[in-house]
């Protein structure tokens, strides 16, 4: 071990390593002013000082991570999200006591020397070579904003951290040269500036202004004398000083604070003594970061907002190019949430059906012809306890939704009807659609060998009053199944595909719909996004536009403000105005004398469709104006309830279908959403009524649902073709008797916990 001189100097080796340190100290100088731009700047801090002159010579401040601000369509504020809670704002926004306080604290010579304070480098640099190692820093404010940018760079990356952290002389040394390069370009003002808006002042605040408002619920501008030197005395340790656990230590670190600026000539001394007496004032307020504080309950929509943007290659090439921009934030995005329409839905929802209920209700709203998506809600609110879930059964699994979406029932009819229509088929096409019948074949495919029933599956009809001849109009008012089974049949599997292709509809898990029998009656589980945009297209004669939430966004750079380029609806021809005419004019007559009845506006003219699957394990309701469509799913995210003999929103349901439950959710949301707004007509076609006796319009979905598949006396196992695992599975019942299906079911399908969607994202068990 190296010995000191009996004259009490130092020993070699530390008259050595102050040598050392002061003269990398001048070639820091020197290099800082004199050497070209290297290139970008690295993270990794060197641990000697021989690649010096290998340092860039060029530091680029980095774009602070900021709040991000989602607002409505109205501009209302809906939500914030950040990885940093960080507002930046200039100097004068800034309160001259923090400024005075933050300098005499942290680098009380900060206006009278350069980058480098000379004095208190050789301090710092003699009590190191004293101690062997890094014991004391002598950074300038310059020096710290300098370490705090290697810091924001480095993320939540430790490593990087940990390099951008680290005491060793060459991270000194390099820190350096980029204070003298910052001194030189920026100025005292704005190094300060940037300073209070980089730091971390502990409790999730980065920057004063963050600061300001978590401890004090006040914009940093109006801080004054003492809440000044709290802030100030919190950055050497956020720890150690947050005044919201050891009140006691930020108290004497405050004092500290104030004493010093007294030293100064920042204030007086009796200024600084009054300002010691008085109490800390804390008026915190808690963060609110994330969709979980959303307003208005658009906590789903919020999420599909975030979810959007990290998977839509118009915010970067790669997921981890946009998840870097959106942890970035300042990003204030305007969304095309309509405040009216969310509220309307949600106030629908809870009337209707309660989070404690077994079964959750979704419900989706969106504008015919632009696609966008006005409201977005769900019975159980966003998070993580009992009777919440994260899960938005609205949207397909890549948004946060269900694995697969959910069984829709009857609703798919009119998807096959459009497709017979855009084909050539009359809507006056009749068929003999009997009570029950051998399920046809063979059956069409597009590119396969036809779908063939070997095993002599059955279809039927609810009610044994059901029976034909049909003609369409009425067999969609009745939601037939026979019919629509020997419509599919005729016309074949391949039209409805190409036109489900055109309509954009696909599985929940994104994958398209398989070329099965089964299709015609709803047996595929999808999202009430999906649905609610594909009825669009009818409303808007034909039409199909995709759905967007994001309407414009403005990024902060600085203090600059610049718009990013945004999704935008692309909408293209499903069907022709006639065919789509023509669907509107059947599914008008579901609400006006059918199975949605329920459902039907009594301000304006409407159309949609009921859907109920077996086992009655999801209700749907999809219907539209022309100038809004919506979907709305009762159901079980697991798939394990049957809704026979069930209490929902109060009310006790012998027995649930389509219409009765999701029906009247979707009339009273729609019919607050589009209070005051146009009320503009449908393009109706003539369809003649079938004059035929027999059946009462309207009874297809009443007692029960509009059900496909036999009794026990008949399995439609073959009929679901390659959506099940090779099992039977069975049909409806006749006298309300709920059988229990055969078949077996992928892997994954059901997930979720218990609470009938609290974290559930599971899927429909049948068709409907």
């Amino acid at each position: 071990m190296a010995k000191k001189r009996s004259s009490g100097g130092l020993s070699a080796t530390q008259q050595a390593a102050k040598f050392l340190g002061v003269s990398v100290l001048a070639g820091a100088v020197m290099a800082g002013i004199a050497l070209p731009a290297a290139g970008a700047l690295g993270l990794a801090a060197k641990g000697s000082v021989q690649g010096f002159d290998e340092i860039p010579a060029n530091l680029k401040s980095p774009q602070l991570s900021q709040r991000t601000t989602i607002l409505d369509s109205q501009g209302r504020q809906l939500a914030t999200v950040y990885s940093r809670d960080r507002t930046v704002v200039d100097l004068k926004s800034i309160s001259p006591y923090m400024q005075k306080a933050i300098v005499a604290i942290e680098d009380s010579r900060f206006y009278k020397h350069g980058a480098i304070d000379l004095k208190g480098v050789l301090r710092a640099l003699n009590k190191n070579a004293q101690s062997g190692g890094v014991a004391q820093g002598a950074s300038t404010l310059t020096q710290q904003l300098v370490k705090n940018y290697f810091i924001e760079e480095a993320g939540d990356d430790p490593t990087k951290v940990a390099e951008a952290t680290q005491q060793t002389l060459g991270r000194k040394v390099k820190e350096l040269k980029y204070a003298i390069q910052i001194e030189e370009k920026l100025g005292k003002k704005k190094i300060l500036e940037n300073y209070l808006n980089i730091t971390f002042f502990g409790e999730q605040a980065y920057g004063v202004e963050a600061a300001a408002q978590r401890y004090f619920s006040k914009h940093a501008k109006d801080l004054n004398l003492q809440e000044s030197a709290l802030l100030a005395g919190i950055v050497q340790s956020p720890s150690r000083y947050d005044p919201v656990n050891d009140e006691a230590e930020a108290t004497k670190r405050r004092n500290t604070v104030l004493q010093r600026m007294a030293e100064v000539g920042n204030v007086s001394q009796a200024e600084a003594d009054r300002a010691k007496e008085a109490p800390l004032g804390l008026h915190v307020s808690q963060p609110k970061n994330g969709c979980i504080t959303a307003t208005k309950g658009a906590a789903f929509f919020c999420k599909y907002v975030e979810n959007v943007f990290l998977t839509d290659p118009t915010f970067g090439k790669t997921r981890e190019e946009r998840a870097k921009l959106w942890n970035r934030g300042g990003l204030t995005i305007r969304t095309t949430l309509d405040p009216q329409a969310q509220d309307s839905v949600q106030a629908s929802l809870k009337d209707h059906v309660y989070k404690s209920d077994k079964v959750a209700a979704a419900a989706t709203l969106v504008e015919p012809g632009t696609g966008k998506v006005l409201a977005m809600g769900q019975s159980k609110p966003f998070g993580y306890g009992d009777n919440e879930t994260e899960y938005n059964f609205s949207v397909n699994r890549d948004m946060g939704g269900s694995n697969y979406g959910f069984p829709t029932g009857s609703t798919f009819k009119p998807f096959v009807a459009a497709a017979a229509i855009e084909g050539g088929k009359p809507a006056t096409q009749e068929y003999s659609a009997p009570y029950k019948m051998n399920y046809p074949s063979p059956v069409q495919r597009c590119s396969s060998n036809p779908y063939v029933n070997t095993k002599g599956e059955t279809v039927e009809n609810e009610n044994e009053s059901e029976k034909g001849p049909y003609r369409m109009k009425e067999a969609m008012a009745k939601s037939i199944n026979t019919y629509f089974v020997q419509l599919i049949s005729d016309i074949g599997l391949c039209p409805v595909v190409k036109m489900t292709d055109a309509l954009h509809v696909v599985q929940g898990d994104g994958s398209k719909l398989p070329e099965t029998p089964s299709i015609a009656l709803g047996s595929i589980g999808l999202s009430p996004l999906t649905m609610a945009s594909a009825y669009a297209t009818f409303a808007s004669r034909g039409m199909y536009c995709t759905p967007v939430a994001i309407e414009s966004i403005v990024q902060k750079v600085g203090n600059e403000q610049k718009s990013l380029e945004v999704p935008k609806s692309t909408c293209s021809r499903a069907m022709s105005e006639k065919t789509a005419d023509t669907v509107n004019t059947l599914l008008r007559g579901v609400v006006d004398s059918g199975t949605g009845q329920e459902a039907g506006l009594s301000d304006r003219e409407s159309a949609g469709k009921t859907g109920t699957t077996d086992e009655r394990k999801n209700a749907w309701f999809v219907g539209y104006t022309p100038n809004m469509s919506g979907a709305v799913w009762v159901g079980s995210a697991k798939q394990n309830v049957k809704m026979t003999g069930i209490r929902i929103g109060g009310v006790y349901r012998d027995l649930v279908f389509g219409g009765q439950v999701p029906g009247p959710i979707w009339r009273d949301a729609m019919a607050g959403a589009l209070s005051g707004k146009d009320a503009p007509d449908f393009q109706l076609v003539d369809i003649p009524d079938d004059q035929k006796d027999g059946g009462d319009q309207g009874k297809g979905d009443q007692g029960g649902r509009d059900r496909n598949g036999g009794n026990t006396g008949g399995t439609l196992g073959g009929l679901i073709g390659g959506l099940t695992a090779g099992g039977t599975s069975q049909g409806g019942d006749t006298g309300g008797t709920a059988p229990t299906p055969t078949f077996s079911l992928p892997g994954g399908f059901l997930q979720g916990q218990t609470n009938g969607g609290t974290h559930g994202n599971g899927n429909g068990g049948r068709r409907g």
